[in-house]
């Protein structure tokens, strides 16, 4: 839905998570995990190493996650990176780095940015803000058919356990938990179609560019 919305109104897009996933393929690629624990003093004497960039892929006009240099877009989509995710964004000298990107990234403006903490600790004071949600069931059902239509081997019961377990680490971390921002729209997508959440969404940005015009 972020990625549709930039793209019709010649924005950037920004997939927050993206870079979290990065970090985190990092620390599985480089032996920092100890079964779900990280190693929090070697992330931080590495993290000079780590360098996370975006490119637009010229034939579907989305934007690919760059892990050094290497296109990472599918390898930071897999259960693996998602079951260690939320440990890694738990880390606040992480989120740190991290947030001062998507900040730099946000300075001129004309962004869609995509995370869990865009409205309350990135941009408090973006022009629209969002803050989408739908059953813990339905986002695995998703995400399930997701990897299924990439040819990965992937289990429903599984993907539910870690999407209900990345919302139960992200929403009680102390640094930047998630949470819905008071001035934010809260848009519930469970039972909607993706052309129905495409029209309400441009309907919201529509309203915010009136409002300034």
């Amino acid at each position: 839905m972020a990625k549709d919305l930039a793209k019709e109104i010649g924005y950037i897009y920004i997939d927050t998570g993206a870079m979290y996933r990065a970090v985190t393929l990092y620390c599985l690629r480089n032996g920092l995990f100890k079964g779900q624990a990280i190693d929090e003093t070697a992330l931080r004497q590495q993290l000079d190493r780590i360098r996370i960039s975006f490119e637009l892929n010229p034939d579907t006009q989305r934007p690919m996650t760059f892990l050094n240099g290497e296109n990472v877009e599918e390898a930071i989509r897999t259960l693996e990176v998602s079951s260690h995710v939320s440990p890694v964004a738990a880390i606040g000298f992480v989120r740190e780095m991290l947030v001062r990107q998507q900040q730099e990234m946000g300075k001129e403006k004309g962004i869609v940015m995509d995370g869990r903490d865009i409205g309350t600790t990135v941009f408090p004071h973006a022009e629209l803000k969002i803050f989408v949600t739908a059953s813990a069931a339905i986002r695995a059902r998703r995400r399930f058919e997701e990897l299924k239509a990439k040819g990965q081997d992937a289990s429903y019961e599984d993907i539910l356990h870690n999407v209900e377990e990345r919302d139960r680490i992200d929403q009680t971390r102390a640094v930047s938990p998630l949470r819905k921002a008071e001035d934010a729209l809260l848009l519930d997508n469970s039972e909607l179609t993706i052309a129905e959440q495409k029209a309400w969404l441009t309907e919201q940005y529509n309203k915010v560019v009136h409002a300034q015009g």
